[in-house]
């Protein structure tokens, strides 16, 4: 007789969160030590991810890990990635949160639109390279911090995304960048989830239930945009709120056949319409394969 299967925990599992110094990633990172994860997350500015770090463990009790990443670095990323792989042997949760939401149109330092290339591509481009180590420790999960945002994509952007001007090259709105940029989160996770068929690991996406304070941007939330977000931040609810989102889905057991799924407050909700588009999903996977190995990464492992 076969042995049954222990139902899914995260006590005792390495688990990474991207973006987690500040706000909901911060949170996320206390609440999933508490709950006995070996957490690892990351930061683009280190000094003040040791302090975060500092503060963490004080709240949690108990030892947490930090390392530097700027998602708007391929070079970063790679860096980040080898010294990963050299580091743990094992990774089962990956949550892939924080995101940038700017008025004025920037570049990352590979060229790319600044909210396509840290809120998608990025992502994207680490999850290659970390992939290998997921399947190895599997069972395992990948959580994905996208927003309902998303919905009003496939009305602003005309049926979806624009795959002729992903680099909002063209015309550039800072809302409707980042609407497509959670569109593109809300495709990865569906594809991804077909990537990760028989392997052991499930990918989830959902709307963490906040604005402001999920947002990991730093000194990138500008302008105008950044005074606003911090006046309506009064009437979301707290980061510590909405990271129980997150937590959820990385800890909830018997979920794993809802893979590929959208969900707000802790239960699976349909996409956008545009969302639900194998067709885009498989387009923009290729898309954004062809942009990251074209960057750096053709010799690279993956």
């Amino acid at each position: 007789m076969a042995a049954l299967q222990k139902p899914w925990t995260v006590r005792g599992k390495r688990v990474l969160v991207t973006g987690g110094s500040s706000g909901i990633g911060k949170a996320t990172v206390i609440a999933l030590a508490r709950d006995g994860a070996h957490v690892v997350f990351t930061a683009r500015d280190i000094a003040a991810g040791m302090v975060a770090k500092q503060e963490i463990e004080e709240e949690a009790r108990t030892p947490v890990e930090v390392r530097q990443l700027d998602l708007a670095s391929f070079d970063s990323i790679l860096a980040f990635a080898r010294s990963f792989l050299e580091e743990f042997s094992e990774l089962h949760v990956l949550v892939h949160n924080g995101g940038v939401l700017l008025a004025k149109r920037q570049e990352t330092e590979d060229g790319f639109e600044m909210t396509f290339g840290v809120n998608h591509l990025g992502p994207f481009t680490l999850n290659r390279l970390l992939l290998p180590l997921l399947k190895k420790s599997a069972p395992g999960r990948i959580v994905v911090v996208a927003s309902h945002a998303h919905l009003g994509a496939g009305q602003v952007l005309n049926k979806g995304l624009d795959f002729n001007d992903l680099q909002s090259k063209q015309s550039y709105q800072g809302i409707r960048a980042f609407a497509a940029s959670k569109l593109a989160n809300v495709l990865f996770t569906r594809h991804l989830a077909k990537v990760l068929a028989d392997t052991g690991l499930s990918a989830f996406c959902l709307h963490p239930g906040i604005l402001s304070p999920g947002l990991s941007v730093e000194s990138r939330l500008d302008g105008l945009y950044g005074s606003f977000l911090k006046l309506m931040s009064a009437f979301f609810p707290t980061a510590k709120k909405g990271a129980r989102n997150i937590v959820y889905l990385c800890t909830k057991p018997g979920i794993e056949d809802l893979s590929g799924e959208y969900f707000l407050n802790r239960e699976q909700t349909p996409a956008s319409n545009a969302g639900r588009d194998d067709a885009a999903a498989l387009q923009l996977w290729e898309v954004s394969e062809a942009l990251s190995s074209d960057a750096y990464l053709p010799n690279y492992p993956i």
